[in-house]
C-alpha cells in the first residue's frame, strides 16, 4: 500500500507550489529557465541583504553614540546571520554552476511535447471542470474521510 502524502500545512503549501510550477512551466525549457531566475533572485536578495547587513554592522562599530537598546537587530544576530548568509549564497554559487551544465542539455520539440503531456498528469489544473465535478463528488460520497467525521 502506498504511503499517504503528508497532510501538515507547510506539505499542502509545498504540494500546490510544486504543481504550480509544473502546470505554469511545463516544458523542459521553462523548468531550465525558471529555475535559473529562482537561483539568481534567492542569489541577489542574499547578496543584498548581506551587503546591508555589513554596511549596518560596520556603521555601529564606527559610532559608538548608537544605543544599543535602540538597535531592532543584535550584533551578535546581525554576525550569526553573515555567518549563515555566506554559506548560503556558497551553497547558490554550487547550484549555479550545476545549473549551467543542465543549462547545455538541449531537446527536440517532441520531447518537450512529451514534457507538456506528462506534466498535465502530474498537475492537471484545479480549476479544470472534470477535475471540480469529480472533486464535488468525492466530497458528496458517504465513505469519505471527510464525511465520516460529521456525524
Amino acid at each position: 500500500m502506498a504511503e499517504e502524502p503528508c497532510q501538515c500545512s507547510d506539505c499542502q503549501r509545498f504540494y500546490q507550489e510544486h504543481d504550480r510550477l509544473i502546470r505554469e512551466f511545463p516544458t523542459f525549457k521553462q523548468q531550465q529557465e525558471s529555475n535559473w531566475a529562482s537561483i539568481q533572485s534567492f542569489r541577489t536578495l542574499c547578496t543584498k541583504v548581506t551587503n546591508e547587513l555589513q554596511r549596518e554592522l560596520s556603521a555601529r562599530e564606527s559610532n559608538d553614540d548608537f544605543i544599543p537598546e535602540e538597535r531592532d537587530i543584535s550584533d551578535t544576530e546581525i554576525t550569526e546571520a553573515l555567518d549563515e548568509l555566506e554559506s548560503v549564497n556558497a551553497y547558490l554559487y554550487s547550484i549555479e554552476a550545476l545549473m549551467e551544465r543542465i543549462f547545455d542539455t538541449r531537446i527536440s520539440n517532441n520531447i518537450e511535447s512529451k514534457f507538456k503531456e506528462i506534466a498535465n498528469e502530474l498537475a492537471p489544473d484545479p480549476l479544470n471542470m472534470d477535475r471540480l465535478i469529480l472533486n464535488r463528488l468525492f466530497h458528496q460520497t458517504p465513505d469519505s474521510p471527510d464525511q465520516r467525521n460529521i456525524n
